[in-house]
């Protein structure tokens, strides 16, 4: 066996490291450059969000005729999807939610779906030096999680989205994107389901952080509905 010293490269991920400030960096710089050249879209023009607010994605936009659907199969809408989802399972939080979205079509993509994925990877070339920085310098702040949701974002079935993200010693180690799988309604109603989802993946990571042999103290879960946080602590039977 070889001694290949200190990574710095692995699986698309680019690894830097600090040793004065203590600090390491990860980021997919590299690997965003090459998505957009292997889609024609390193020379578009850089947007500031992820997606959006006049994108409106559901099922009326897929394709309804054959030649429509023939159309659409001229595009890489699965293989750029794919793509874009490694970018957010390893680097990049901040695409979590638009990479759901988008996702829910691979099977029959519309012309409106493939310019939201357009839309992303536009928002890619603007922030492609974006990056997950792990270092000692919070020790204090534990396991932090936040938890939130909007209200009927799925336009057709009226489903909502859950979000969460959590950090470790002020280090983002884990964050998602799901639909909520019943509808809810109220907003108390479903920021309350978007906590309980917060509390579960907090209980599996502090069980994985124990593991690990780190003495984490600090455990808290942040959500930003007074109604939510007073229907938590009330012990009685509830419906919600």
């Amino acid at each position: 066996m070889k001694d290949l010293g200190a990574a710095k490269k692995i699986l698309g991920m680019e690894i830097w490291r600090d040793r004065n400030a203590g600090l390491l960096y990860v980021s997919q710089k590299k690997y965003i450059e090459k998505l957009l050249q292997s889609f024609q879209m390193e020379n578009s023009k850089p947007v500031s969000t992820p997606l959006a607010t006049h994108f409106k994605l559901d099922v009326r936009t897929l394709p309804s005729t054959d030649e429509e659907k023939e159309y659409m199969n001229t595009f890489p809408y699965s293989s750029v999807v794919g793509s874009l989802m490694y970018a957010m399972v390893c680097t990049r939080p901040d695409l979590a939610h638009a990479v759901s979205v988008v996702s829910r079509f691979m099977s029959n993509p519309g012309k409106a779906h493939w310019e939201a994925v357009k839309w992303i990877m536009r928002y890619l070339k603007g922030t492609s030096n974006i990056r997950l920085v792990y270092g000692s310098n919070d020790i204090g702040c534990g396991l932090i999680g936040y938890a939130d949701s909007d209200y009927g974002g799925d336009l057709v079935r009226r489903r909502s989205w859950t979000c969460s993200i959590f950090t470790l010693y002020g280090c983002a180690i884990s964050w998602k994107a799901t639909l909520q799988p019943t509808i809810a309604l109220s907003t108390t109603k479903v920021k309350y389901m978007s906590l309980t989802e917060g509390i579960k993946e907090g209980i599996w990571l502090q069980g994985l952080i124990d593991s690990l042999g780190l003495n984490v103290q600090r455990r808290i879960l942040y959500c930003d509905s007074q109604s939510v946080l007073y229907l938590a602590k009330n012990p009685v039977y509830h419906e919600r």
